[in-house]
């Protein structure tokens, strides 16, 4: 299922069972939600592309009691309407929920002014906004489930879709606290959205090496569950962060403070993969571009690789175990 599509499928579902949800969209295809314009005509409203009204709207609605669903392009968000966050939605706590689609690298055939690489770096400067970046559609459906009633505006990063499903139900999913998907001692991977599948297939080829990789799938970015990165980077001696975003100020950004406040007994090896502080001027499809910045499998493997030996060989050998 694509996680986009099961964003859409979940607003309808929560509008027939709460009369306050209201959908906003900002010129999208024809056919979108047309289930729910057709059933809840007057909750349902296509703007245009004019992003900074929209979000004004929006908060005005919320803050007269609506609950505001509301769909464009994550740059159109994050960089057009900055502003009118901050300002109409965070500053008021205005109960809105902006689905950003194409998070990350996604429109790679549009090129930079439409890749959402430092949406997360800039959003997460902002007080009250609640960060999230689901890895696949059923946690998505997860996550919108608990959206209703959620208290504060949130930002919603939508992936392409049909990614594989790596989630699943138990632990419960919440806002805010990370996912533990898989245990190791010797390095510690930290992701969010599809990255999070990366980091599992690595952590794999890992084991076949003799390496046992712990995996904390991070979906809210914000507010960062700082207790679950602080107990997970002081069992382990490596530390990698893996995200479809700017390492400037992203998730590797947040856990790099995390170590460096940390109190920790021995050192660390710490490395952050994500994209550069570059344009992306390439065009072509997410997954050519991923490869370009070395988002891979195979860069993670090699990182926790390269930095195992290195935390090895500087470790004195009285604290070596």
């Amino acid at each position: 299922m694509i996680v986009r599509q099961t964003s859409l499928n979940m607003v309808y579902e929560l509008a027939k069972q709460d009369e306050r949800v209201v959908f906003i969209g900002s010129e999208l295809v024809a056919g979108t939600l047309k289930k729910f314009k057709q059933d809840m005509p007057d909750r349902f409203f296509m703007e245009g592309v004019s992003e900074a009204n929209i979000v004004g709207l929006a908060a005005g609605l919320a803050l007269e009691g609506k609950i505001p669903y509301v769909n464009t392009i994550a740059t159109f968000f994050a960089r057009r309407a900055y502003e009118q966050i901050v300002l109409d939605m965070c500053l008021h706590k205005a109960k809105v929920r902006l689905m950003a689609s194409g998070g990350g690298l996604v429109y790679a055939p549009l090129g930079p002014t439409h890749l959402a690489i430092e949406d997360i770096s800039v959003l997460r400067t902002i007080p009250n906004l609640t960060i999230v970046a689901p890895c696949d559609a059923d946690e998505m459906r997860r996550l919108m489930l608990l959206t209703l009633d959620y208290p504060g505006p949130i930002y919603i990063r939508l992936a392409k879709g049909g990614d594989p499903i790596i989630s699943r139900s138990d632990p419960p999913f919440q806002i805010g606290k990370a996912i533990l998907l898989r245990e190791g001692s010797d390095a510690l991977v930290i992701a969010t959205g599809i990255c999070s599948k990366l980091a599992m297939d690595a952590a794999t080829e890992l084991a076949s090496q003799g390496l046992e990789a712990s995996v904390l799938h991070v979906h809210t970015i914000k507010p960062l569950d700082t207790a679950a990165i602080d107990q997970g980077i002081q069992r382990v001696p490596v530390i990698v962060s893996i995200e479809e975003n700017v390492t400037i100020g992203g998730l590797g950004g947040a856990v790099a403070e995390i170590i460096a406040e940390a109190s920790l007994d021995r050192p660390k090896r710490f490395a952050r993969i994500g994209i550069p502080d570059v344009f992306p001027h390439q065009y072509g499809s997410q997954a050519s571009l991923m490869e370009a910045f070395q988002i891979t499998t195979q860069n993670l493997v090699d990182k926790v690789m390269k930095l195992s030996t290195q935390s090895y060989r500087s470790t004195p050998e009285s604290l070596r175990k």
